[in-house]
C-alpha cells in the first residue's frame, strides 16, 4: 500500500529542509520516516513524535535537552542525531539513516545467536555505551529494538538519552514522573527506586546477551508488573538452563552483569566490554563477521519460535564432556564431581557433557589423576576457608580515602580501589574549591565494610550567573520577566538618553550583559528615554532657507509665523524664533516657529502745527522720525509736509515750516 495515501505526513517539508519520503517504522511513541535533506542533498531518518506526545510541554522541554544531549555523542557505532525541531504542530528529530534492520528482526527471524555471534553484536553495542558513559550520558532503554545492525555489518546504538525524555505505553515503567525504560530490560533500582545509571545499562545489556543466547528474555509473564516483580526478586537464570552446552564462563558473564545489587555489576560499558574481552580470550572464541541475514549456529539454531530445544542423548549434537585448558588442541575427558558449586565442565564449543557412563574396572593412570585431583580439592577448601575468615575478619573493612581537593575521576578510582561505591556522585557550587573538584564525601573518613556507598559532592565551581545580551533593545517589562523568571539576582531601573534605542526599550545593564553575576546581586536596567533634549540655536540675522536648514539638521520641526518689522535685521532675515536660545534645551523633534523681518517698524506721524521748533522737533524724533526745519521769519511750526495720523516707517524724513506764531 502507498504510504503517501495512507500517511498525510509523507511528502510533508519540514522546516523548508526536510522532506518526508517514506514511513520506515510506526510504535507508540513515534514513527520513523525515511527523508531527503534538502539543504545537503542526502537521505536521513526523521522520528516524528506521537501526536499526544507532542503536546505536552513538559515532554517537548524534555524531549529538546535529550536531543541537544544526544548531538554531543559521536561514535560509530552510536546512531548520529544532527536537527531537531518543531514545525506544522510536529515534534522530529533527525538522524542517521541506517539501512539494514534491528537486533529484534535478527531474533525473530534466528531464534537465538552462537556465542561467537552474540559477542560480535554485543561488543560494537558496549562500545557506543562506552563512549556515552564517559560523555556523562544514560541511555535507560537498552533492548534489541535499539540495536541497529546495518547491511554492511555495521551496529549501531539508536534513541540515546531518549527513554527520559517519553512516556511510553504497554511495557513500559515510570517512576515520579521520569520513563525507566521497557520492562522486560530494566533493573531492579530503575523499578523500586527510578534510578539509573551506566550500571542500569549494564543490567540491560546482560538482559540482551542472554536474550541473544537463548532467543528470548529471562523473564516472562501475563502483565509488564508480574515481569517487573521477577527482575526485583529474582537472579536471572543460567543461559546454559535453556541452551545446554553454553560455557560456565558465559554464565558466569551474564550473572555478573545482571546482578540485583548494581554495587556486583561492572562500573559502566568500558568494564563491562573488557571483561567480554577476557572471556572471548578464556574461551578461545575467534571473532566472526555480525550476523545479518541467515544462521550459521549450525544444526543447533533455534527457529523463529524462540524457544530453544533441549538435545537427545545419543543425537550428534549431545558430544561427550572435553574439559578446556588442554595442552595443544587435545582435550581430555573427564567427568564432574558432585557437590562442586564452580558448575559443570565444558567443550571448546560451549557444549555441556554428557552424561558419566561407568566404564568397567579402574586403570591406575585414573587413580592417581583422582588422588590429584582430591589434594587439589582439599588445598582450594584451605584456601577457600583462609579466604573466608579474612574476609569476616579484617578483609571486610576499608577505610575512605581522604578525596577532598581531588579531581572528580581521580576521587572515584581512588573508591573503587578502595572496594567502595562512588553512589550518588552530585555537584554543588563552591567559591573556594575549583571546578571539578571533589569538596567532600560522606562519610569523610573512617573504616567502612567493603561495598559502601560513598556520596561524592563535586565542585560545580563558584555560582555565577551572566545576563542575555539578546536582552538588549527589547521592551523593559519584557527583559525583566525573562531575568527572574531565569536568574537569582536583584532587579533595578534605571533611565539614560539614546539616540538609537526608542523610549522604553532596554539600552542596556549595569554590570554590562555578560559579566559573570553572583546569587542576589544587584542588576540596573537601563531604560531609554529616547533623544536627549536639544537647545535652539540662534538663527536671526540668518536667511529662512538656511536657518530652516540649521533647524530640521538638529531634529526640529520647523514652521515660518507670520512675517514682523524690526529695525535689528535687514529686509528677508530672520528676526525671532520660538521657543528661542534663552529657553534651554527642548525635547528632540519639537516644533521651532521662526519670524521673518518685512522691513523696519511702521510710526504714526504726530501732529506738531503750532508747536515751538524745539518741541516739534523732540515730538517728531521721539516718534521715530527725521526732522527738517525750513524757516521764514519765525519758530512755530506753520506747516509739516507728512500729515499727522499718517503711518509711515520708522527713520522717515518729515519738514516742518516755521513762521511767526
Amino acid at each position: 500500500m502507498d504510504t503517501a495515501v495512507t500517511d498525510p505526513v509523507v511528502g510533508l517539508v519540514l522546516e523548508g529542509r526536510y522532506r518526508l519520503e517514506e514511513r520506515l517504522a510506526r510504535g507508540g511513541m513515534s514513527t520513523v520516516y525515511a527523508a531527503t535533506d534538502l539543504r545537503l542533498h542526502k537521505t536521513v531518518a526523521v522520528k516524528v513524535m506521537a501526536e499526544h506526545l507532542a503536546h505536552d510541554p513538559t515532554f517537548v522541554d524534555r524531549f529538546t535537552r535529550e536531543a541537544r544531549a544526544a548531538a554531543m555523542l559521536s561514535h560509530v557505532n552510536v546512531v548520529g542525531v544532527s536537527d531537531q525541531g518543531s514545525d506544522q504542530g510536529l515534534v522530529f528529530l533527525v538522524m542517521e539513516l541506517v539501512r539494514g534492520r534491528t537486533l529484534r528482526d535478527l531474533l525473530s527471524a534466528r531464534g537465538r545467536l552462537t556465542v561467537a555471534e552474540a559477542f560480535a553484536v554485543l561488543e560494537p553495542v558496549l562500545a557506543g555505551l562506552t563512549a556515552a558513559h564517559r560523555a556523562g550520558i544514560v541511555h535507560r532503554d537498552i533492548k534489541p529494538e535499539n540495536v541497529l545492525i546495518g547491511v554492511d555489518g555495521l551496529v549501531k546504538v539508536a534513541d540515546f538519552g531518549l527513554a527520559r525524555a517519553v512516556v511510553g505505553t504497554g511495557q513500559t515503567s515510570q517512576t515520579g514522573g521520569v520513563l525507566i525504560g521497557t520492562v522486560a530490560y530494566l533493573s531492579p533500582e530503575q523499578l523500586e527506586r527510578g534510578r539509573a545509571d551506566a550500571r542500569s545499562d549494564i543490567y540491560a545489556a546482560g538482559i540482551v546477551l542472554y536474550e541473544m543466547l537463548t532467543g528470548h528474555p529471562p523473564f516472562g509473564g501475563d502483565t509488564p508488573l508480574a515481569v517487573a516483580y521477577q527482575h526485583v526478586h529474582h537472579d536471572v537464570p543460567a543461559p546454559s538452563a535453556e541452551v545446554p552446552g553454553l560455557p560456565w564462563q558465559v554464565d558466569e558473564l551474564v550473572a555478573r552483569t545482571t546482578r540485583r545489587d548494581p554495587a556486583g555489576r561492572p562500573l559502566d560499558a568500558g568494564a563491562f566490554l573488557a571483561e567480554l574481552a577476557d572471556v572471548r580470550t578464556d574461551l578461545g572464541v575467534e571473532p566472526v563477521p555480525v550476523p545479518t541475514g541467515q544462521s550459521s549456529a549450525g544444526p543447533g539454531t533455534l527457529r523463529p519460535t524462540n524457544r530453544p530445544t533441549r538435545p537427545r542423548p545419543g543425537h550428534p549434537s549431545d558430544p561427550g564432556t572435553e574439559v578446556l585448558g588442554g595442552r595443544g588442541s587435545r582435550a581430555a575427558r573427564t567427568s564432574t564431581l558432585p557437590g562442586m558449586g564452580a558448575g559443570p565442565t565444558t567443550d571448546v564449543h560451549g557444549r555441556r557433557p554428557g552424561p558419566a557412563r561407568p566404564r568397567p574396572g579402574v586403570p591406575d593412570h585414573i587413580r592417581r589423576r583422582r588422588a590429584r585431583l582430591l589434594i587439589a580439592i582439599v588445598l582450594l577448601m584451605a584456601v577457600t576457608v583462609g579466604a573466608v575468615g579474612w574476609w569476616l575478619g579484617s578483609g571486610r573493612w576499608t577505610d575512605v580515602p581522604s578525596l577532598a581537593g581531588k579531581e572528580e575521576a581521580a576521587a572515584i578510582d581512588l573508591l573503587q580501589d578502595a572496594g567502595l561505591d562512588p553512589d550518588p556522585v552530585v555537584s554543588e557550587w563552591s567559591e573556594t574549591v575549583p571546578d571539578g573538584q571533589v569538596i567532600a564525601t560522606d562519610p569523610a573518613s573512617g573504616s567502612v565494610i567493603r561495598g559502601t556507598d560513598v556520596r561524592v559532592v563535586v565542585s560545580k565551581g563558584p555560582e555565577r550567573y551572566v545576563v542575555s545580551p539578546d536582552l538588549v533593545g527589547r521592551p523593559v517589562e519584557e527583559a525583566e520577566a525573562a531575568i527572574q523568571e531565569q536568574l537569582p539576582v536583584q532587579i533595578t531601573r534605571g533611565e539614560d538618553y539614546d539616540d538609537t534605542v526608542p523610549p522604553g526599550m532596554v539600552i542596556g545593564f549595569d554590570p554590562p550583559a555578560g559579566t559573570q553575576l553572583k546569587r542576589d546581586q544587584v542588576v540596573t536596567v537601563v531604560v531609554s528615554q529616547g533623544r536627549a533634549p536639544v537647545a535652539v540655536p540662534d538663527v536671526t540675522g540668518q536667511s529662512p532657507e538656511q536657518a530652516t536648514r540649521n533647524l530640521e539638521a538638529l531634529g526640529f520641526t520647523v514652521q515660518r509665523a507670520e512675517d514682523g518689522r524690526t529695525d535689528a535685521v535687514d529686509v528677508g532675515e530672520v528676526m525671532a524664533v520660538e521657543p528661542g536660545p534663552a529657553s534651554g534645551p527642548v525635547p528632540y523633534g519639537s516644533t521651532v516657529r521662526i519670524q521673518v523681518s518685512a522691513g523696519v517698524p511702521l510710526v504714526t506721524v504726530p501732529d506738531v502745527v503750532d508747536m515751538p521748533e524745539a518741541e516739534a522737533i523732540a515730538t517728531l524724533q521721539g516718534a521715530g522720525l527725521q526732522v527738517e526745519s525750513t524757516r521764514f521769519f519765525g519758530d512755530r511750526v506753520f506747516r509739516q509736509s507728512i500729515k499727522p495720523g499718517e503711518t509711515v516707517e520708522k527713520g522717515t524724513e518729515i519738514t516742518i515750516l516755521l513762521t511767526f506764531g
